[in-house]
């Protein structure tokens, strides 16, 4: 926190598991003194003896001053993660079943629970399921360069989560072709294929007090292999012009020089490396989206 304070950042999203009482008072003091916003990232109850975990970690959140607490579903990658449509199912079942068994405990803490499009949900299914669970205290965390990997356009999917957005990861994505599909990468605000300042409006206009948080993962570029015939396992009735829209924007937009690489970098370079288009993309915010 401190350290995202000196940079210039005006909050942070950060893990919650493992606190201690008196960890969750000291992070309050902090985030009161530094005036900075906190948002929580938590695990889903993977079944009902893992309630108490869960539980725990909402209340210390809520003591240190979240009030919106970040999840996932998946963390890996659709694509990579299944074989099968039977294992796809398998994960939707276990899923519904967790932000189920989540969401009476949120709702009794009144602490919004958003759940992210983490590179599994395509924005109609998060969607569908959020409107299903009917609850306020339930949304999303809309990451807005996700989905890119499961061939949605950008500003698509930003207008169809935008309604359910309690939080956000603001990413700019960058794109080239190659010989199973596409490479994408988070790019420094800016450069990439999102139109940011449209992405900011929407979701102020559904919830004029979301935050922006800024996610600038830097490192080697993920290889999407969607001319591959087992990237396709677990989507059902996939239009050719989806396939077709996404490989023309690739050719229309590709990034201009090379993506981001760290394979060449030691451990401190990596890191200097990220934090200095981490400062970048934070300027870029300020300057340009009028976003602090």
């Amino acid at each position: 926190m401190r350290h995202c304070h000196s940079i210039g950042a005006g909050g942070i999203q950060t893990t919650v598991g493992g606190w201690a009482e008196d960890f969750a008072k000291q992070v309050r003091a902090e985030r009161e003194k530094l005036e900075m916003y906190l948002e929580g990232s938590i695990g889903l109850p993977k079944d009902s003896a893992d309630l108490s975990r869960f539980e725990k970690e909402v209340r210390l959140a809520k003591e240190a001053g979240a009030t919106v607490l970040r999840t996932v579903c998946l963390s890996g990658r659709r694509y990579e993660n299944f074989k099968s449509e039977a294992e796809w199912a398998t994960f939707k079942e276990n899923s519904l079943r967790s932000i189920q068994l989540a969401e009476p405990i949120v709702r009794k803490h009144q602490v919004r629970l958003a759940v992210e499009n983490h590179k599994d949900w395509k924005a109609a299914e998060l969607a569908q399921l959020i409107q299903n669970l009917s609850s306020e205290w339930v949304g999303v965390t809309l990451d807005f360069g996700n989905n890119v990997s499961l061939l949605e356009e950008p500003m698509e999917v930003i207008r169809t989560l935008a309604p359910f957005a309690y939080s956000t990861h603001v990413t700019d994505m960058g794109v080239m072709a190659y010989d199973k599909g596409f490479l994408l990468s988070e790019v420094e605000l800016g450069k990439g294929i999102v139109d940011l300042k449209e992405a900011v409006s929407l979701c102020q206009k559904y919830n004029p007090q979301v935050t922006f948080s800024l996610e600038m993962i830097t490192r080697d570029p993920l290889e999407i292999p969607c001319l591959e015939d087992s990237y396709w396992v677990t989507f059902e009735n996939e239009k050719a012009k989806d396939l077709a829209k996404i490989l023309r924007l690739v050719r229309d937009q590709a990034f201009s020089g090379a993506l981001p690489s760290v394979k060449n970098l030691n451990s401190e370079q990596r890191l200097a490396f990220e934090e200095e288009n981490v400062v970048k993309c934070l300027a870029y915010s300020k300057k340009m989206i009028n976003y602090q």
